[in-house]
């Protein structure tokens, strides 16, 4: 295909936008509407008097949203993990994505009706964002600037809003032939939706490969990524060249979006666990001569002599000649709070 031509890609998959692009045909109605339909695509069910298109996609964009609130709410969970507030939103953007490609997808928003054209613009600006906010994220652990701070949370929602503005403005205008763009010319929208993604996407890969190999101890955290990168590229295989041969052979029935949905997901969760795998709450310390640092789990406490009279557990450093009291840590219920016990 040409650069920037979706003729192709729209000829294979049923994805919302097809509806949107590609040359005009006369309905029997005298009115002109562009479209491509692809080859094949899953049958449509009723219910209740209600058409419901990609069954199959929709049953795993609800059991896609049920396993990004368990996400959401474990790194929540996680107070003092680096970079907490920034990969939260990433999975936010996630989770809004996968309630507009909801309705999108299964005709809760009909293809026909004038706000379709907007939701599927918001469905495209999000797939930006969420790439753009996960390639920002990959710059967190090499430590540029604080994590968490009001600099680090607002550059990366203001480059993840204009990442979004951008893709959006561009698809609505391409739908719309508002100004120089129409469904006919859509290669400023190939170029945001799958050139500069796909980009963000590589970037945020490489870099923490070189996070693993360079900076950190344990290699273990590559197996997350290497995961991660054959979901990723499964789902856009499945989804871009073998949608309509897994289409035909399932009889209509599921097509090659609901795999990209599944494989999605599950680039997704491994980007959490390898998120998970680096990251280690700040709530274990060390003591010793009235100062208090943080250590490794594995090392809750770096004690020289321990010893145990009445009862009570008495530290001695014979370094300092500090001795009779020590430092803990009593959990309130809220926080931890450093206490002095005689």
């Amino acid at each position: 295909m040409g650069f920037g031509d979706l003729d192709i890609i729209c000829d294979r998959v049923p994805v919302p936008l097809c509806s949107l692009v590609g040359p005009y045909s006369s309905s029997a109605a005298g009115l002109e509407a562009a479209g491509i339909m692809a080859k094949c695509y899953s049958r449509n069910v009723s219910v209740a008097n209600t058409i419901i298109f990609q069954t199959g996609n929709a049953f795993i964009s609800i059991g896609t949203l049920a396993m990004m609130v368990i996400i959401i709410f474990n790194v929540r969970s996680k107070y003092t993990a680096v970079g907490r507030r920034e990969i939260l939103q990433f999975f936010n953007i996630y989770a809004l994505l996968t309630i507009f490609s909801l309705l999108v997808d299964t005709g809760v928003v009909p293809p026909a009706s004038k706000p379709y054209p907007y939701f599927v613009a918001v469905q495209s600006g999000l797939v930006s964002a969420a790439c753009w906010c996960l390639m920002l994220n990959g710059f967190v652990g090499f430590q540029l600037y604080e994590d968490g701070t009001n600099r680090s949370i607002w550059t990366l929602r203001l480059i993840t809003v204009g990442s979004f503005a951008l893709t959006f403005v561009i698809s609505i205008f391409t739908f719309k032939s508002w100004g120089s763009l129409s469904p006919k010319d859509t290669t400023a929208l190939f170029v945001v939706l799958y050139i500069l993604n796909l980009v963000a996407v590589v970037i945020y890969a490489i870099s923490q490969i070189i996070l693993v190999l360079f900076t950190l101890q344990d290699l273990w955290p590559l197996g997350d990524i290497a995961l991660g990168i054959f979901f990723f590229v499964a789902g856009q295989v499945l989804l871009n060249v073998f949608s309509s041969t897994l289409c035909e052979h399932m009889k209509h029935y599921v097509d090659g979006l609901m795999f990209a949905t599944f494989c999605n997901i599950l680039t997704v969760m491994m980007i959490y666990k390898y998120w998970d795998s680096i990251t280690r709450e700040d709530l274990e310390f060390s003591v010793g001569a009235n100062v208090v640092v943080p250590v490794q789990r594995a090392v809750p406490w770096d004690g020289k002599e321990y010893y145990d009279e009445d009862q009570s557990n008495i530290y001695q450093n014979e370094g300092s000649g500090y001795t009779g009291s020590f430092y803990a840590l009593r959990d309130t219920g809220s926080a931890y709070q450093l206490a002095r016990d005689e």
